[in-house]
């Protein structure tokens, strides 16, 4: 029965994967027009992706929209700041600058057969030990 449980999302995975493909999300080329504003393409995407998130986040708020077994998802409140914003934006768009991508589609492109880019999930894994280990010593 576990089994059929995780099914479900490794069919929306694939989902992602082939609709992310598809859409040339994962083209460097794309990065790179969408960084000199040279297309709206990339925008786009980003844009759709942050309504719906805005969406969807509303709903399970209201609590339209539940969790797995029906159980309310509770979102905790953000606190306010700058410094731990801005330098983790500042980390992150370093690393997808010096990689050439964002860390959602690396399963994707190692998968499409971008082998190269097994080293950028291994830093991106080894980025996120790293916080896990000195978390409690950085502002948040």
């Amino acid at each position: 029965m576990a089994v059929l449980r995780f099914t479900k999302y490794l069919v929306i995975g694939f989902l992602f994967g082939i609709i992310m493909y598809k859409s040339e999300a994962l083209s460097w080329f794309r990065i790179y027009e969408m960084f000199k504003f040279q297309s709206f393409h990339m925008y786009g995407i980003i844009g759709s992706a942050v309504l719906s998130g805005m969406i969807l986040v509303q709903l399970f708020k209201r609590g339209i929209l539940k969790g797995y077994k029906k159980a309310k998802i509770e979102i905790p409140e953000k606190r306010k700041g700058f410094t731990n914003y801005f330098l983790g934006g500042l980390i992150f768009g370093l690393g997808w600058g010096m990689g050439g991508v964002c860390p959602g589609p690396l399963y994707i492109l190692i998968g499409t057969g971008y082998s190269v880019f097994i080293v950028f999930l291994f830093s991106a894994l080894l980025g996120t030990f790293t916080y896990g280990y000195f978390r409690d010593k950085l502002p948040h």
